[in-house]
């Protein structure tokens, strides 16, 4: 039984219903085993909980938006 995981930022509810459809769409098609086999688990992190280079991900993209503006 095939198990797929994300971890991700907070994702909206229509957000997680597209990840999972399309996911198990996908990988069965490429893998040949039946829809029905696969799992999905979305693992979502709020910004503060996990960070690149030494920040965290809410401080990364706070600096994005700033330099768009």
């Amino acid at each position: 039984m095939p198990y797929i995981t994300i971890e991700s930022g907070v994702l909206s509810t229509e957000q997680k219903d597209a990840l999972i459809k399309r996911l198990t769409e996908v990988s069965s098609e490429i893998m040949n085993v039946p829809q029905e086999f696969f799992s999905v688990t979305i693992k979502e992190l709020p910004d503060e909980n996990f960070g690149i280079g030494g920040k965290t991900i809410g401080e990364i993209k706070a600096e994005y938006l700033r330099k768009r503006v």
